[in-house]
């Protein structure tokens, strides 16, 4: 029967994930996968997969099919997902094995530019970057919508080969809320679909502060000084001849006048 123009049947949940399993491990004896797994009800647990799922939900144009992904997503349906620079690809278990793409937009240069000026010396460490240990101006600096680290709905590009004629299937969100699932495992992920390198945001915290003092003015002594302080006749340096040796400093006393100042 043809579903196409009404409701499908209703699936039991522990059929969707027993079907999912079967289909993740004939996967498996074709190729490595990366499938994304879930365990309790949080989706992401630290802070780079959060920001990312709460950016998705901001957006109004994602607002319909997203419940559904994350129903898809709980339920061990996307058995896999590889991110590469620019681009996610995935496979989504539904009544067939159905592919997805996700085209990501690069960061402008001017955009990520004034991202990495605005956090310059506040972050210490890729360690603490990667972990989230940020300070709340940082964070919010980094989540700016349509300012920050993470797209818009303009910025990203979706398919999906069901036969959903909606730009974002259940099977497309499933893959969005995968991503920030895999982004609490791995959070250089981010910059690496952003196509930007996440050291440039590490600075040291005295490079954003100009040089303010000045070294003090270099001494110069002229020769007579020099002399009458070590005790030296300095004599003027001839030309260097051939087999002629260059004129050597000769010792001499010092003078009445120089032991008695150093008195």
């Amino acid at each position: 029967m043809d579903y196409q123009w009404g409701w499908r049947p209703y699936v039991p949940v522990a059929r969707l994930r027993s079907e999912a399993r079967r289909k993740l491990e004939q996967l498996r004896q074709k190729r490595p996968v990366s499938p994304v797994v879930i365990e309790g009800r949080n989706i992401a647990k630290t802070f780079w997969g959060k920001a990312w799922c709460e950016n998705l939900e901001r957006y109004s144009d994602f607002q319909n099919r997203l419940p559904r992904g994350r129903t898809y997503l709980r339920n061990g349906s996307v058995i896999d997902l590889q991110i590469s620079p620019g681009q996610v690809e995935a496979l989504v278990s539904g009544s067939r094995v159905y592919k997805i793409v996700v085209n990501i937009t690069p960061v402008s240069k001017a955009r990520w530019k004034a991202i990495c000026k605005d956090c310059a010396g506040a972050i210490d460490s890729v360690i603490e970057l990667l972990q989230g240990r940020l300070s709340q101006a940082v964070m919010e600096r980094i989540c700016r919508e349509k300012a920050g680290l993470f797209p818009t709905p303009e910025e990203i590009k979706l398919s999906c080969s069901c036969p959903d004629w909606a730009a974002m299937c259940k099977h497309v969100a499933a893959v969005l809320y995968g991503i920030g699932a895999r982004l609490d495992q791995e959070p250089a992920l981010l910059f690496r679909l952003h196509q930007v390198d996440e050291k440039e945001l590490i600075t040291k915290a005295g490079a954003a502060i100009p040089l303010s003092k000045k070294l003090p003015p270099a001494t110069i002594l002229k020769s007579s000084n020099l002399s009458e302080l070590f005790g030296l006749d300095l004599a003027e340096a001839d030309k260097p001849s051939l087999g002629r040796p260059r004129t050597k400093l000769r010792r001499r006393k010092p003078s009445r006048k120089t032991l008695r100042r150093s008195q």
